[in-house]
């Protein structure tokens, strides 16, 4: 196979991997299987497509269509090649704002699609969950519906017409025909001729018309996807129904790339939403009355009508992005209903609201009812979308499982079959999880299982059969919007009938011969409890780290945490940080995501002695700037930062660590040496002969030593901390080793302001912060650091003298890496709970009213902060906005820009100073370029400076230098 794939990758214009680490990232999706596929393709034309699609055929593979990978069935996992769309095509072809219509690639994502709509007052409707990395190509295989389908429908009813490559390589278009142009088209000898005339051929029977009226889902369901939707066909005046034409496409909404490989996607677009939105919050003491009310609220018109549980409401209580967003949630509901009604006049919009209100409280029905308007409604929809990333958190085996979770039922009939499912569960002993679209009639119902264990296996299957049996019973669709894949595609013939099922055969046969389309999806199924992630009772490898995992469990359930939902896939226009090199790339080998399947396929099944010793992981670490975004953006919270820093130190066990390595990560004790002579040491790093040597990219500038370090400064000026020593407040200075030998005005500035401020600061020798140690992967090197400042400060800090940093990354590893790797752990949490960067002192002592404006200049000034990646994460850059804000006049925003690039030594090494610079040039650089000379540029971090000034020469200070200038 490697000859013929190597001879496939010739001939294309994309590129082609059979290498185990792509292979091994692309083996699993976000459902519940696993399947190793042949080769991984990044088509980047149709020409690419045609060639895959013969090749395919001469070999007897399978291709499966891929686009962003969140699908929760098992759509995308297969055996043959991977086919992802979501690198190349990704482009707006036709835009027809007068007949509101728009022509995309399949790689398209939804949000960004709609950020070009939203200037011409249209949007594309259909709304799921990842909407901000969800495709276009994904949604319409899954017929994808989510939180708006109530108001405007789902992608079946937005598709005007596919392009598409056939089974054959023959391109064709499916799109709206009238009955003459239908019976030409079913005319004539091609593959596309033969499709239209057995459609003809079968659907104009009686006996098969009857058949599907009578066994398919009731058509008041608008959700529903079982197998191809030849009943949305039975529509068309041609087969009986009213409307006058006939569109095959809408076949293919749902097909999961089972019958062609689609190229380009029209699509019919809404005007925008009503101007104003009021959310009704609806709290309930249990599901059973929170079905009730659905009834009730959805004569209301909503445009809204979602549930969260008690379990998605308990999983957002340790998230540190989501603790914000629970603002609106009152006593411990079992159930909120979130309600919204919309209108062009808030008044209208409120008074709509109110009504409602007013229902729900006449018919005794719920217990709370805060109102939420504006960013409030963003908030709570926030909450409610990270909820399918944050049941990754519950920690150990047991895990919910996607098996069940997309029944959907006539909304009449949902309080009953609730009812129904939930007695069922209760056989099983489960306590399963209601969420998502109540007001659709879906709910996504998860049973909590742990796949790991034969019974588990057994309960996934044994609990799927029973809901399919009771789906059918109330004529449901057991597949509302997530597709059937794997894990539903078995319960077809149950679902619709076994002679509808023979016709569904014979479209594919039709379409695809060869079964060259995402073979084991819909027709001819994967057995559902194979081919999962986990192999039922296998003894698990146990996997000793010096990093204490043990709040997971172990380093191996922190991979297993990711349940491949795909946050970290996410695009710079939708904010945030992570991730940045997969932002930076386009390559699903550099997100979150891969790195932690690849850490968990390769510690599950290497046959190593190190587990760790393996190149694959070493590359797909690589990348990984570090910048701990994931830790609060990812909903699962998979720190890879940490999983590198522990996977390199392993990894060194069986491997040398080279030179350059251990200059950063012994950078204290080779800048002591360069301090004899500073003035050289800059002068000779600078050198492009020395970077060479070095490993560093000639084109970055090395940070310079000072004259003196803040250490001699202070003992210089000891006097000036003595005279302080009386005042009531007190606090530790953390030294850091950046601050010291690099940024010595930078502390000088902070110790002065401190000084001015009547605060008494303490410090006393303690060894380096050992971040840069930690970055390198040298954590035994990094533990000897931190224990010996645990042991300096944990007699010397507490609320009344808390330890202050000025570099964000040093004195949050108090907070963070320091309790993964302090020998003395219980004196490593009380010292974390007091350790501040400089800026959350400032905000606290300002909120306490100890530091007052009128210290300060009342002169204007424009000040933009740029927050430091871990600070982001760990803490939030809301402190340097109070901080900045202490003078009256000072105008701060807090700029939205991601990973600056550079993350310590990552950005002066030679391979990686591109992709330094591309991470910086995706939000950083341009916003400081566009800004007005006479506005600051605030940054905490050292890198961050640095950055900014290789990027775009422009100065930047750390906030303590603006706030001691502003001093009167």
């Amino acid at each position: 196979m490697t000859s013929l794939f190597e001879n496939l990758s010739s001939n294309l214009n994309g590129e082609l991997y059979i290498d185990l680490l792509h292979k091994s990232i692309y083996a699993t999706d976000a459902s519940v299987y696993r399947k190793l596929p042949l080769a991984i393709c990044y088509p980047k034309n149709k020409e690419d497509l045609k060639i895959l699609i013969a090749f395919a055929n001469e070999h007897k593979i399978t291709l499966i269509p891929r686009t962003a990978g969140t699908s929760l069935a098992g759509q995308v996992v297969g055996e043959g090649i991977i086919v992802d769309t979501s690198k190349y095509f990704t482009n707006i072809l036709e835009f027809d704002e007068t007949n509101r219509t728009i022509v995309v690639e399949p790689g398209v994502i939804r949000d960004e699609l709609n950020l070009f709509l939203k200037p011409y007052g249209l949007f594309f409707s259909p709304n799921t969950s990842t909407s901000n990395r969800c495709m276009i190509g994904g949604m319409v295989g899954n017929n994808s519906s989510g939180t708006t389908s109530i108001q405007y429908g789902v992608t079946r009813d937005k598709v005007l017409s596919l392009k598409t490559i056939l089974s054959d390589g023959s391109e064709t278009t499916f799109e709206a025909l009238n009955e003459l142009q239908f019976k030409e088209k079913a005319r004539g000898a091609k593959l596309e001729n033969k499709i239209y005339h057995l459609i003809q051929e079968k659907l104009t029977q009686p006996e098969i018309q009857e058949e599907i009226h009578r066994e398919y889902p009731k058509k008041t369901i608008h959700r529903r996807n079982n197998g191809y939707a030849v009943d949305a066909l039975l529509d068309a005046e041609i087969f009986g129904g009213q409307e006058k034409e006939i569109n095959l496409s809408k076949l293919l909404c749902g097909s999961e790339g089972t019958l062609s490989f689609t190229t380009e996607i029209k699509l019919k677009l809404d005007l925008l939403p009503p101007a104003h939105s009021v959310m009704v919050a609806a709290h309930f003491e249990s599901i059973k009355s929170s079905m009730e009310a659905v009834v009730i609220a959805m004569k209301h018109n909503l445009y809204y009508c979602e549930l969260m549980d008690k379990t998605i409401l308990d999983c957002t209580k340790n998230n540190r992005e989501q603790i914000k967003n629970r603002f609106f949630v009152e006593g411990d509901p079992k159930a909120i209903l979130m309600l919204e009604v919309s209108d062009d006049d808030l008044n209208e919009a409120e008074t709509k609201a109110g009504k409602l209100v007013q229902d729900l409280q006449q018919h005794k029905l719920g217990y709370a009812f805060p109102i939420l308007k504006g960013n409030d409604i963003h908030k709570a929809n926030e909450l409610r979308k990270a909820g399918l990333g944050l049941l990754g958190n519950i920690i150990g085996d047991d895990k919910t499982a996607a098996c069940i979770e997309d029944t959907a039922v006539a909304l009449a009939d949902l309080p009953s079959f609730i009812q129904e499912f939930s007695q069922m569960m209760e056989t099983y002993g489960q306590k399963p999880i209601y969420y998502a679209h109540a007001g659709a009639g879906e709910l996504h119902l998860r049973p909590i299982l742990n796949l790991k264990k034969k019974k588990g296996v057994e309960d996934l299957r044994a609990i799927t059969t029973d809901v399919a049996k009771l789906v059918k019973k109330y004529k449901g669709s057991m597949s509302g919007e997530h597709g059937d894949g794997i894990v539903r595609s078995e319960f077809i013939s149950m679902m619709i009938g076994k002679k509808n099922y023979a016709l569904l055969k014979e479209i594919k046969h039709v379409f695809d011969p060869n079964n060259i389309f995402n073979k084991g999806k819909i027709i001819d199924p994967y057995p559902m409890d194979q081919s999962l992630r986990y192999v039922p009772e296998r003894i698990e490898p146990e996997i000793e780290t010096l990093m204490d995992f043990s709040d997971s469990l172990g380093i191996l359930r922190v991979a297993e945490k990711c349940n491949g939902s795909g946050d970290c896939r996410k695009p710079i226009s939708a904010g945030g940080t992570m991730c940045p090199s997969y932002r930076a790339t386009k390559n699903e080998k550099d997100t979150t995501r891969a790195r932690a399947n690849a850490l968990r396929e390769f510690l599950t099944n290497s046959d190593k002695k190190n587990k760790f010793n393996h190149k694959e992981l070493k590359e797909v670490f690589d990348l990984c700037l570090s910048c701990k975004a994931c830790a609060s953006e990812c909903p699962s919270n998979v720190d890879v930062a940490s999983l590198k820093a522990e996977f390199l130190y392993q990894y060194y066990k069986s491997n040398p660590v080279d030179f350059r390595t251990s200059l950063f990560a012994d950078n204290v004790k080779y800048n002591r040496l360069g301090m004899l002579m500073p003035k050289l040491t800059n002068l000779v790093l600078n050198t492009t002969a020395v970077k060479n040597i070095i490993g560093i990219h000639p084109k970055r500038s090395i940070p310079k030593l000072q004259s003196a370090t803040l250490r001699t400064w202070l003992k210089k000026n000891k006097h000036k901390l003595e005279a302080q020593k009386n005042q009531t407040k007190s606090l530790y200075l953390f030294i850091d080793e950046f601050t010291n030998y690099y940024d010595v005005s930078t502390g000088i500035d902070a110790i002065e302001l401190l000084i001015a401020l009547g605060y008494n600061i303490l410090v006393v020798d303690h060894p380096e912060s050992g971040r840069s140690a930690i970055s390198k992967g040298l954590i035994d090197k990094a533990k000897v650091s931190i224990d010996g400042n645990i042991a300096v400060f944990k007699d010397l800090v507490s609320n009344d003298t808390p330890l202050v940093g000025i570099e964000p990354s040093t004195i949050l590893g108090f907070r963070d890496e320091y309790l993964r790797l302090a020998e003395d752990k219980e004196s490593a949490k009380k010292i974390a709970a007091h350790a501040l960067t400089i800026e959350e002192f400032f905000e606290k002592e300002f909120k306490a009213k100890r530091i007052s404006s009128e210290k300060f200049s009342e002169e204007k000034k424009q000040i933009k902060i740029h927050g430091h990646c871990q600070q982001k994460s760990l803490s939030g850059t809301e402190a340097s906005f109070v901080m900045l804000n202490i003078p009256k006049n000072y105008e701060v925003a807090i700029l939205t820009t991601g990973c600056c690039g550079m993350a310590g030594s990552f950005g002066y090494e030679k391979e990686h100073y591109d992709l330094s610079m591309q991470v910086g040039e995706d939000t950083l650089f341009p916003k400081v370029r566009n800004l007005n000379e006479q506005i600051e540029v605030a940054a905490a971090g050292t890198s961050c400076r640095h950055q900014i000034w290789d990027g775009t020469k422009r100065k930047a200070a750390h906030p303590v230098t603006i706030l001691r200038a502003a001093l009167k």
